[in-house]
């Protein structure tokens, strides 16, 4: 998931890809605020208003099956869900689905509905809705860039999203009845309930789409979703307000109502929790030690599963040279940028699946085999003049480069930038040019670079986990035919490395489909450290999620997924523990 960057992330958001489920974005953090007191009185029901800041000027959408941004996939999991969800301890649960079972082919998914399931204004919920939910997100005139990354595994998927095929029903998707929902994929997916969690499978109700059109989104109230609240209020560019859903499926929510103001940046937000305005909020480098002087274990701090990295286009030369990837990411000293720029609030590292999902390697090792986080000037240098030789370059000829990021990240992260701009002068005599632009712009330029020689040629953003599964850190991003593959590794087959960049697809594709476990994470594995090696992404850090959260909430989970899913919204309460939030509407 590439998420905006606010900063219990560090946030970036490319895409939001969810999120997933996480809901994300904002999501993917450690939310840390466990009861505070163990066992506190609840408060009375006029004081049940949980207050969760939203870093952005607003959500760009309420569709599940379009949501991307951070925001938008946070407020539109509050309003739908789907068969299954991933919870914020990472586990798989089930939500619609009463149960799920797979044929012994390893390719046909049988899931069993909840009894008397219902959207939002009582209506019934029946399989026949989530076939028109995955089929919708999948219609090419949906134009989901999520649902034909994540649904790409259902049997027709790919020919129906390029219009070659009319429908998904019958095809992949199957109702034998109205309480069983079949789905059949292409091929055998140890990891396919997973990418279901992702909100682009999550159920809408047809009849309100049928009724207004593009314009249902405006119309949240009358049923659309069947998830744990409803949209009561959204003032456009100032927040949204949510009341439980009187016929969710799941537990009873305690909290009478859920406020999402908007904030231009975590240094506001960090403010609007001083000043008892909110419930809980990121908190940026600058305000970390303050956060720490909190009384009542307010500050929390965990890993949080999202890489923050470099990376170069494999068609822009010089960067088709491994020699040229391998010196730009050897002359940083990823430990001195993580003490001295972040102050030791993020983790710095050469990987690009982070600690906390299987397949983690700790043993991995860096470019050119050089383990060290500091870096080997020396090595970099050495490799930049081979690399350039080889290209027929020289510095004084080298080509200009721009190095494009979101200009409204934090100024740790465009610290860091900077630094390395310097970098790269001091020790390879080149002169990389910053330059910042807009989220959207972004992230257009982003999709637009994949098998693009004309695309971007350098950037810096972030990947955050949408599910707990190392196909998601690898498979899903530099598959050749995966549209993140932005850098277009294995796709230009004119680098001397072509055949290692083949060896590491084929290992992470075999690896997919493999019920093998333990062979598995090793053929992960495996593909990892060639992705290292070729510096597919040049990793920077893997981030910590630093919140604070107000004493008097209770039951929120301080792990690496954020706020609640499904029924574990029914264990949030606020207590008369103090201090609370003061600001209850917006």
């Amino acid at each position: 998931m590439r998420l905006q960057q606010t900063w219990w992330l560090r946030q970036d958001c490319l895409r939001t890809i969810g999120l997933i489920v996480c809901l994300f974005a904002i999501l993917m953090t450690a939310c840390g605020g466990t009861s505070q007191s163990g066992s506190a009185q609840k408060a009375t029901d006029d004081k049940q208003v949980f207050v969760y800041p939203i870093s952005g000027k607003d959500i760009s959408t309420f569709d599940p099956a379009t949501a991307e941004d951070n925001a938008s996939v946070v407020a539109s999991s509050m309003v739908f869900t789907g068969l299954v969800q991933v919870d914020e301890n990472q586990k798989l649960i089930k939500q619609l689905a009463e149960s799920y079972s797979v044929a012994n082919d390893g390719l046909t998914w049988t899931f069993k509905l909840r009894p008397n399931l219902k959207f939002s204004d009582g209506s019934p919920l029946t399989a026949q809705d989530v076939l028109y939910s995955i089929n919708r997100a999948l219609d090419p005139k949906t134009k989901s860039t999520t649902a034909p990354i994540y649904l790409n595994l259902i049997k027709g998927g790919a020919d129906f999203n390029a219009g070659k095929i009319p429908t998904l029903i019958n095809v992949g998707l199957f109702a034998p009845d109205p309480s069983t929902v079949k789905i059949v994929t292409e091929k055998r997916a140890v990891y396919f309930l997973y990418t279901l969690a992702y909100i682009s499978s999550f159920v809408v109700n047809k009849k309100v789409i049928d009724k207004y059109g593009d314009q249902w989104t405006d119309h949240l109230s009358e049923g659309a979703g069947a998830g744990p609240f409803i949209n009561s209020k959204y003032i456009k560019g100032r927040g949204l307000e949510f009341t439980p859903n009187p016929n969710y499926y799941g537990s009873k929510v305690q909290l009478k109502k859920v406020v999402m103001p908007f904030y231009q940046s975590n240094d506001t937000v960090y403010r609007a929790y001083q000043a008892g305005q909110v419930s809980w909020g990121n908190v940026s480098s600058a305000n970390v030690e303050s956060a720490r002087q909190l009384p009542d274990k307010q500050y929390h701090a965990v890993p949080a599963q999202s890489i923050y990295y470099l990376t170069m286009n494999y068609y822009s030369k010089p960067f088709n040279n491994i020699k040229v990837r391998q010196a730009l990411a050897l002359a940083l000293n990823k430990e001195q940028i993580a003490h001295s720029i972040y102050k030791d609030n993020v983790i710095p590292t050469n990987h690009i699946v982070p600690s906390g999902i299987p397949s983690y390697n700790p043993d991995l090792a860096g470019p050119a085999g050089v383990t060290s986080l500091k870096g080997d000037r020396t090595k970099a240098k050495q490799l930049f003049n081979e690399g350039l030789q080889e290209e027929g370059l020289s510095v004084k000829n080298f080509p200009t480069i721009s190095l494009y990021y979101n200009a409204a990240w934090p100024v740790d992260d465009r610290n860091m930038l900077t630094a390395a701009q310097q970098t790269w002068q001091e020790v390879l005599g080149i002169s990389i040019k910053l330059e910042g632009m807009d989220y959207p712009s972004l992230l257009k330029r982003n999709d637009e670079t994949h098998g693009n020689p004309n695309g971007m040629q350098m950037w810096f953003i972030r990947w955050g986990s949408d599910y707990p599964d190392p196909q998601n850190w690898l498979t899903l991003l530099f598959d050749k035919n995966s549209s993140y593959n932005s850098e277009n590794f294995g796709l230009n087959t004119q680098v001397k490395s072509a055949s290692r960049q083949q060896q590491a697809i084929d290992l992470m594709q075999q690896a997919d489909g493999n019920i093998d476990n333990t062979e598995r994470i090793k053929q992960y594995q495996q593909a990892e450290q060639i992705l290292v090696d070729e510096v597919a992404w040049l990793p920077i850090y893997q981030a910590y999620n630093p919140t604070v959260v107000k004493p008097c909430v209770e039951g929120l989970s301080p792990t690496a997924q954020g706020l609640p899913v499904g029924d574990h919204w029914a264990n949030l309460y606020i207590s008369t523990q103090t201090p609370c939030t003061l600001n209850s509407s917006l």
